[in-house]
């Protein structure tokens, strides 16, 4: 799964507007849902909400990757979001979360549903891509930063 044909400004929401990580999680999936990616967005959300009280998926380091596999869904879809206020995902470090990377696939597409984790998890583990990342003033700029790094990977 090539991450870098998944990525473009609009699955990406800047500012994400959202008090807690459930509102973050809706927020994500009504924005592809309003972006014609997927339908049932409530569906979705809850697919994903019972994932997260599984068990966090707050990483640490200000990053949260809220996944969930959707028999509603045909395609692996992600979406990303910057909080305009740090949002508490209980998170194993503790510390609140500035970047969402949200990720929805079907329930049979569980190599490409893994391998985009990972891909996600390797770019954001750089510091210096992190902070460029969370720091995106729109959804053009948070988009071309992705592009340019994986292009580089």
């Amino acid at each position: 799964m090539d991450l870098l044909k998944l990525i473009s400004p609009e699955i990406c929401l800047v500012p994400l507007e959202a008090t807690d990580r459930r509102e973050a999680i809706s927020a994500l999936v009504c924005h592809l849902a309003d972006a014609g990616m997927i339908e049932n967005p409530s569906a979705i959300t809850d697919v994903v909400w019972e994932r997260e009280m599984q068990r966090t998926t707050g990483i640490g380091e200000g990053l949260a990757v809220p996944h969930g596999r959707c028999p509603t869904i045909d395609k692996l879809v992600v979406a990303m979001g910057i909080p305009s206020e740090p949002v508490d995902f209980q998170s194993y470090d503790r510390k609140p979360v500035q970047f969402i990377v949200l990720v929805l696939s079907p329930p049979d597409a569980i190599t490409d549903h893994i391998q985009v984790l990972g891909a996600i998890s390797r770019l954001m583990s750089d510091p210096g891509f992190r902070k460029v990342a969370i720091n995106a003033s729109s959804a053009a700029e948070l988009s071309d930063h992705f592009c340019e790094a994986l292009a580089n990977a």
